[in-house]
């Protein structure tokens, strides 16, 4: 446990932080999972409408830095090689 008064504050914070990038990188993953799964399906138009938004939030988590910035770049080019690859077919 924290002595001091800064140091209790700086705990104070860092729950705070930890919930709030916990709860961003959970939604991520729920987004990103969302748009595989509509791909897997072949509903390719509503796969590109929640891929915006996925690599929306992405980037904002990477300007965050809740994710790493080629974290978040990896991941948009993977999804965006499924809807390619979707695409096609």
């Amino acid at each position: 446990m924290p002595n001091t008064k800064s140091a209790k504050k700086r705990l104070r914070q860092s729950l705070i932080r930890r919930s709030r990038n916990r709860a961003t990188k959970s939604a991520l993953k729920k987004q990103t999972r969302k748009v595989v799964e509509l791909v897997a399906a072949a509903k390719v138009p509503e796969a590109e409408t929640e891929y915006r938004s996925a690599a929306k939030h992405l980037d904002e988590a990477a300007a965050a830095r809740v994710i790493h910035p080629n974290r978040a770049a990896r991941l948009k080019s993977r999804l965006s090689a499924r809807l390619k690859a979707a695409k096609k077919k």
